[in-house]
């Protein structure tokens, strides 16, 4: 999957390209976007620009399979793009690259076609019919377990099977829009009821979007060596969490009220093309730890189907805002903690016939690291709000209190390759009403 798309020595003549920490050359994601009050339609990050889909193809720079994906991202959802598969995608990005790189002949063309991403709004990558949320972070699983059961942490099935549920996709919003504060149930430990009223612990989760790209029939499960064809890009998710409400209604059945009322993702699809320098072998099993099962076993997944990017969490709080201080880093983790690789997610997700349909959102669960610099939520950072955060404003935090404005990064990085990024989650949270 590496080409001349990737080399690093590739520019832009989009001069903010060069160097972006997030949309070089080498990237160039996908995304819907509204130029000022205009309607949304499909567009390519690069740099601080955004590439207007529509136009470029109403202007005749793409033909071929290039051209029948740049008709199916144009308009106000990338379903149609997501369902086109790999090779209209890979015909796209190699026009990409050629028409934005510096000396391209239709650069003039392509100028006319560029808005200032500053200047536009961004939504909704696709029109999200399912979400499932994975709990492939081991550490994470294995933080939050000690706080509920400390003799018996993970439980048996964990290292046997990729844990998810079905989540509410109604309620998932992009990257900049606010949350509001849930209210629910709760019930304190010294309580005798329990009350209901605004969530108290309410906490954020570092967790990789993958956005799936052709589906399968309803019967048919998808092998695990066909499972990366399935695969139409990735983002940032943000799937906020209300622990007080978790803790009193998740059993028997599991997540519910504490989940559903918002998830944030970042408004650009990263493709898997754009990923490929990023890949690496699953990490090696703890001694002691079972053998996926065969129909979770696959040779290429098991050398490429894991990722080395840097997952970070920053929160901006009222205190540091009014002060003009810099959003304080909470964790810096990676990738390769997660203990299943997407393909593994895929396949145990289709292995008894459900049918997975083009955009719809399969989140990781919190990928954690294996120390407290790298938990990716405050409930494992606070060890369940005993260990404050102390802020440079002189806050403390030990859960996300009203105004505070969390904001997660990704980061691609490997020697010899350019860096690319994912662009910003971001979202404040507003009071319950």
């Amino acid at each position: 999957m590496l080409d001349h798309t990737h080399d690093p020595k590739r520019q832009s003549f989009v001069p903010s390209a060069n160097g972006h920490p997030d949309f070089p050359l080498q990237n160039l994601p996908l995304g819907v976007f509204s130029p000022g009050d205009g309607a949304p339609r499909g567009g390519v990050a690069i740099g601080d620009r955004i590439l207007d889909l529509p136009a470029a193809l109403a202007t005749g720079l793409f033909t071929g399979e290039a051209a029948k994906a740049a008709e199916a991202a144009s308009g106000a959802a990338l379903n149609g793009f997501l369902a086109t598969g790999a090779g209209p995608r890979q015909a796209l990005r190699l026009r990409l690259s050629d028409l934005l790189a510096q000396g391209s002949p239709d650069q003039d063309k392509v100028e006319k076609c560029l808005h200032d991403a500053a200047d536009c709004t961004m939504h909704l990558p696709a029109r999200i019919g399912d979400y499932t949320d994975f709990y492939v972070g081991i550490h994470h699983a294995t933080n939050v377990g000690k706080q509920f059961r400390p003799d018996n942490p993970l439980l048996p099935n964990y290292k046997y099977v990729p844990i998810g549920y079905h989540g509410r996709a109604s309620s998932i919003r992009p990257s900049g829009v606010p949350v509001r504060r849930p209210r629910g149930q709760a019930k304190p430990a010294d309580a005798a009821a329990p009350g209901f009223g605004p969530s108290q612990r309410l906490d954020y989760e570092l967790e990789l979007g993958v956005w799936v790209g052709p589906g399968n029939d309803l019967g048919e499960p998808i092998r695990i060596d066909e499972a990366p064809s399935h695969v139409g890009g990735y983002c940032l998710l943000n799937d906020w969490s209300a622990r007080d409400i978790q803790a009193w209604e998740y059993q028997p059945l599991g997540p519910f009220l504490a989940k559903n009322f918002a998830s944030t993702v970042s408004a650009w699809i990263v493709t898997p093309e754009a990923l490929a320098p990023f890949r690496i072998a699953q990490p090696q099993r703890p001694d002691g730890d079972p053998a996926p099962l065969p129909y979770l076993t696959d040779e290429a997944d098991r050398k490429e189907g894991a990722f080395d990017l840097e997952l970070e969490v920053l929160l901006l709080t009222p205190g540091l805002r009014e002060k003009g201080l810099a959003p304080h880093r909470l964790a810096v983790s990676n990738a390769r903690h997660m203990y299943w690789t997407v393909a593994q997610m895929i396949t145990h997700h289709t292995s008894n016939g459900c049918n997975l349909q083009p955009g719809d959102l399969i989140g990781t669960g919190t990928i954690s690291g294996p120390d407290r610099e790298s938990c990716g939520s405050i409930l494992e950072t606070t060890l369940g709000g005993k260990n404050p955060v102390v802020l440079a404003s002189g806050e403390e935090r030990r859960f996300l209190e009203d105004g505070d404005e969390v904001i997660l990064r990704a980061r691609g990085r490997r020697e010899g390759y350019a860096p690319i990024g994912f662009g910003e989650c971001r979202a404040v949270i507003l009071p319950a009403l």
